[in-house]
């Protein structure tokens, strides 16, 4: 499934940013939240911009990662479960994975995929059997300003969403709020209305921009416009929240 990702004899090989023991903000509970590198979206607000790069990471057996849950898996499983995040998880499909399957497999825990949903189409339906709950960012609802967000196509995002509402996949679906970018009226009423379509969405996350990645660009050497942007005031988060509640959604900000 994927070329990034080494079958030698410690395992599958995966290229990891980092991890972390007790997210609250990844997922139902307390979690563990493991990094993945690589990432073909580059959004304009990433907090994140070193994970782009996939060489940029950390070369990671199964086993390893296994090992570092392990230590936690009682309270994992008691708290929360796992979460895969990124950069792009999917980018490094077969190591997520397995990652996913020996922690149902051996711990018992329950799972979520943090996914922008961009690569999703080069994975069959019986991929996603070990995953419990996905967490699916949209961007944008418009084409063309979801492509200038992220230099990304919409509709493969968009395909994904009603792929995963035909599987009856329980998703969260996440939407970060940038003030003059992704908080038109009009943009989010029509992103409200798609998202009441699917009857497998159990919550919205609203997400507040924040600046705290602005150092990690100038780290990278890259440009970031977003330099006087400032984060929504509270009355714009409301308005929004407002918006996805009209159509019987659970919003949360």
């Amino acid at each position: 499934m994927q070329s990034s990702a080494d079958l030698g004899a410690s395992g599958l090989i995966g290229s990891v940013h980092s991890t972390i023991t007790g997210g609250a903000v990844d997922g139902p509970g307390l979690r563990f939240v493991l990094f993945m590198s690589g990432c073909l979206m580059r959004c304009l607000y990433c907090h994140n911009p070193d994970t782009w790069n996939i060489a940029n990471g950390t070369p990671r057996t199964v086993d390893n990662i296994l090992s570092e849950v392990g230590k936690v898996s009682l309270f994992l499983k008691a708290a929360g479960g796992i979460t895969i995040s990124g950069g792009e998880p999917l980018v490094q499909a077969d190591f997520v994975h397995e990652v996913f399957a020996r922690c149902k497999a051996e711990y018992g825990l329950h799972t979520a995929l943090d996914t922008n949903g961009l690569l999703a189409r080069n994975l069959p339906d019986e991929w996603f059997d070990v995953v419990d709950l996905v967490l699916l960012d949209i961007k944008q609802i418009d084409p063309d300003k979801h492509r200038r967000l992220t230099s990304a196509p919409l509709e493969p995002v968009l395909d994904f969403a009603q792929r995963l509402a035909r599987m009856g996949k329980p998703t969260w679906v996440r939407y970060v709020l940038v003030p003059g970018l992704t908080d038109d009226v009009d943009d989010v009423e029509r992103l409200a209305d798609y998202v009441a379509t699917l009857k497998n969405v159990e919550r919205v996350e609203i997400l507040p921009f924040h600046k705290m990645g602005e150092y990690k660009w100038k780290e990278i050497g890259v440009p970031y416009e977003l330099g006087d942007m400032l984060p929504p005031a509270p009355e714009l988060v409301d308005r929004v929240r407002k918006q996805f509640e009209a159509r019987g959604l659970l919003a949360v900000a």
